[in-house]
């Protein structure tokens, strides 16, 4: 029987990630046989030189007879042949490149986002605790540097440094690194190197520099891919693309660093391959100049913007005329937050008008004076088309951080400095989340009620609008925990858009013209739809005349909408529009955060603006199982003062959404730590005996101790009264007033403050149950109830049961009819009459009428002795 076995291979022209993989797979595959390919790099054949004696390869004539039963493909897709393969060999792909091929029976594939292959495979090492020789450690250290460009090419990823840390620690040498990654070129090889540079040229292709080289050499020159890498040292580009003629051919080779130059689609179209950052061709009956031109058409045709100006801008923009003043410009710039404005005239931008230049007007005290002595001229902007290197120049050239956006010959919006900062520091996502999401919602939503929001989309699109989920709903979709608390923010006339929607769908709207709300109110027929209405907010931004101010609100686009949100969490939104469906707007890194377990504010003044966000950050911190990031809990702790300049109903609100989380005790928890409770109010503690009888309030009420049925939830006033319960009457008060607690409710806590003294007599272990009755009769139940969770005491709460249960329903037979037909003269004798006969019937003195009467008799025998 033949014998079997396992290779590991990997392919030709092989570079120092495909030779470390082939290593690295060894270490994991000990069973499999690591095969060098017959045409490694010069500086591999260099390494294994002198090396060979160190490392488990073999050459393809070292290799056993046999059938090969499993193949691991380590830096490639593309399956070599050898000797002893057959239809029913294993193949088990390793590549750090994104999956290009179709697999076949028989075949598997492990990729992952990182800068070379070899990381992926020292991760696995690294978890195994398999070890490594000096020798070893530094052939993998070579795989991850050379394909991460010493660490420094952008598809390099934390994975990758923390591989190339560990392979340091188990020995690896960097000078050999450094000695065989710079290997001295052949005389051949510099010819040709100094032949392309000098026939290199630069190309701008949607934003991305691109270069083409050219050269023709009599005989065949080796390892044109290292002349490729030193070019794009030298340059720097997007893309580098090198066409060598030497004898009956043409060499080409591809080198791209972004995303949107996929070299392996150009190669294809010349009969090439290899994948999006690196790929060959050999081409043949072609010439130099035909080839460069058909490469040049290639390019124009397939090489897109990443990302364009109309995806990082803000729609929705204002703007002054030349004439306004510079004290008006000042002020507009402190109402919305901005640095700079475009200067309009007869709908054509005229300029642009910069921070810079107020402050220096102001400073020469120019604030009558027009904005147009001193604004930048000209027509300064892009289009929504441009890309963002386009921009990135446009800033540059004219020393400007904001630039107008202009279509169609109208000013839509604005770019400015902040969003390429922010488009710089956003993660590149390897797959399209638009898709992942639609299906999230759909997941999320009922059917019905998932076919009124598509409706409401293709309506609002139909209006010129676009159509948003926004806030909770988002983060929490996100989150695995999808709720149908259901925000939707129009970019257009949100009342327009309910009232139409209404008449397609039913339903009644109910609006509020000031702030631009809408809500769709759905019929009993539509029940169904499993929400009873749909909030329709226009985008909107706000303006806080001054600290704990309300905010005046004014129509705005949809990015700043988010921005005046409380927390970047809250920030994210998802396109509605049929032709956006899906897509995910994350404008403030609220998505990080969300990964993170971050409660982050927007800005330095969030809690200036809003102080009730402290108790906001609090609860969603403890609801979620976040954490307040480091710098937003500084300044809760800078602003705390100015929660004595909020309303009273605006704490009252916020406390009592804390109440109605499942545990509020840990929100509250956390304002005790945050200093926040302690600024409502001295008194207010949270502490583990707060904590402990919150948790017996809801254990009773869930059993139904103290109602008819179980499974009863805890009110806000419950909390309230407990949370309060250990405030002497005066600081009651205080809070009373200071929260603006409704008079229901501040009945409620003045009548458990007044039975909190009287409870404590109810410790005294005789005491009859005319006693217990008469202390606890002139309170209702639900405060009763409230001393049976406060109290410490196995008696009290004893005695406040049995009156609960029994007490409070004993009665006695004979009432003031009876006794008004005994010719008994009514007066204050009734009640003293009637409450001996309920104090003897609760004693057990008497158990009948008759007994009663026998009581009554002797009681009305001594009132006329008396008398």
């Amino acid at each position: 029987m033949a014998r079997e076995m396992e290779v590991v291979l990997t392919h030709e022209n092989t570079d120092f990630d495909a030779l470390a993989s082939l290593l690295g797979a060894a270490k994991l595959y000990p069973q499999a046989k690591p095969v060098v390919p017959r045409r490694p790099n010069r500086n591999l054949r260099d390494f294994l030189t002198l090396y060979w004696d160190e490392l488990p390869f073999l050459q393809h004539d070292e290799l056993p007879r046999g059938r090969i039963r499993r193949v691991i493909l380590v830096d490639t897709q593309a399956l070599p042949h050898l000797k002893g393969m057959s239809r029913k060999t294993k193949v088990h792909i390793i590549d750090h490149h994104p999956l290009s091929r179709e697999l076949e029976e028989g075949m598997t594939y492990s990729g992952g986002e990182t800068g070379a292959t070899t990381t992926m495979l020292v991760e696995q090492i690294c978890e195994a605790n398999i070890s490594l020789s000096p020798i070893e450690a530094t052939l993998l250290l070579l795989g991850i540097y050379e394909d991460t460009g010493s660490l420094s090419y952008p598809a390099t990823t934390p994975r990758d440094l923390h591989c190339a840390a560990w392979l340091l620690e188990q020995g690896a040498n960097l000078e050999v690194v450094n000695d065989f990654l710079h290997h001295p070129l052949t005389e051949e090889q510099r010819e040709l190197y100094n032949r392309l540079l000098e026939n290199s040229q630069s190309f701008d292709f949607a934003g991305h520099s691109v270069v083409i080289a050219t050269a023709t050499v009599p005989d065949y020159v080796e390892e044109i891919s290292t002349l490729a890498h030193r070019l794009r040292d030298i340059f720097d580009p997007a893309a580098l693309f090198l066409l060598v003629e030497m004898d009956d051919h043409i060499q080409f080779v591809a080198r791209s660093s972004s995303e949107a130059i996929d070299v392996a689609q150009i190669a294809a179209h010349l009969n090439g391959g290899g994948h999006g950052r690196a790929a060959a061709a050999l081409i043949r009956g072609r010439t130099l100049a035909g080839t460069r031109q058909q490469l040049l058409d290639l390019l124009q045709e397939h090489v897109k913007p990443t990302t364009t100006v109309g995806q990082i801008m803000s729609y929705g923009v204002h703007t002054l005329s030349p004439e306004a003043t510079v004290a008006e410009a000042e002020q507009m710039m402190r109402r919305y937050g901005h640095e700079g404005f475009p200067v309009v005239e007869n709908g054509q931008v005229v300029g642009t008008l910069t921070r810079r230049e107020i402050d220096k007007a102001l400073h020469h005290r120019l604030g009558g004076a027009a904005i147009r002595l001193y604004m930048h001229t000209g027509d300064i902007s892009v289009s929504p088309e441009d890309s963002v290197a386009h921009l990135q120049q446009v800033m540059m050239e004219h020393g400007l951080g904001q630039v107008p956006v202009v279509e169609d010959g109208e000013v839509i919006g604005i770019v400015t400095r902040t969003d390429l900062i922010k488009l710089w520091s956003t993660p590149p996502r390897e797959r399209p989340r638009a898709t992942e999401i639609a299906q999230l919602i759909e997941q999320a939503l009922p059917a019905p009620l998932l076919k009124v929001i598509q409706q409401a989309s293709q309506t609002a699109s139909q209006m010129g609008y676009s159509l948003y989920f926004v806030g909770g709903f988002v983060r929490d979709l996100l989150l695995g925990t999808p709720t149908l608390d259901i925000d939707l923010v129009v970019e257009g006339d949100a009342i327009k858009l309910a009232r139409r929607l209404s008449r397609q769908i039913g339903g009644r709207v109910r609006s509020h013209a000031r702030f631009g709300t809408a809500k769709l109110i759905f019929d009993e027929a539509q029940s169904d739809l499993s929400v009873p209405s749909i909030d329709f907010v226009a985008a909107r931004s706000e303006f806080y005349e001054h600290p704990t101010a309300l905010p005046q609100v004014e129509r705005s686009s949809i990015k700043l909408d988010l921005h005046r949100r409380d927390f970047t969490i809250n920030t994210l939104a998802i396109r509605l529009d049929p032709e956006h469906y899906g897509e995910l707007l994350d404008f403030y890194g609220g998505e990080q955060d969300l990964e993170n377990g971050l409660i982050r504010v927007l800005h330095s003044l969030s809690f200036v603006e809003d102080p009730t966000r402290m108790l906001r950050a609090a609860r969603l911190e403890q609801r979620l199982g976040f954490k307040i990031e480091e710098r937003t809990e500084e300044l809760i702790g800078n602003a705390l003062g100015l929660l004595d300049r909020v309303s009273g109903e605006r704490i009252r609100h916020e406390l009592y959404l804390i109440f109605q989380e499942a545990e509020p005790e840990k929100g509250l928890g956390r304002l005790e730590e945050l200093r926040v409770l302690a600024q409502i109010h001295p008194a207010l503690r949270c502490n583990d005996w707060l904590s402990g009888k919150y948790w017996q309030l809801r254990e009773a009420l869930e059993a139904g101790d103290w109602g008819p049925d179980g499974g009863e939830r805890a009110s806000p006033i419950h909390y309230l009264a407990l949370l309060t319960y250990r405030l002497i009457p005066e600081e009651l008060e205080t809070l009373i007033g200071r929260l603006k607690v409704t008079r229901d409710d501040a009945a409620r806590l003045r009548e458990v403050s007044e039975l909190r003294p009287i409870v404590p007599r109810l410790a005294e272990r005789d005491l009859p149950p005319s006693a217990i009755y008469r202390l606890l009769a002139p309170y209702s139940g639900q405060s009763i109830f409230l001393m049976w969770v406060a109290s410490d005491s196995a008696l009290i709460r004893q005695h406040l049961e049995l009156y609960h249960r029994r007490l409070q329903y004993v009665k006695p037979e004979i009432d003031g009819a009876w006794l008004q037909e005994r010719g008994v003269e009514p007066g204050p004798i009734y009640r003293q009459i009637l409450g001996a006969l309920r104090d003897a019937r609760l004693d057990g003195q008497v158990g009948s009428l008759s007994e009663e009467e026998v009581l009554v008799e002797k009681l009305l025998a001594e009132t006329a002795a008396e008398g």
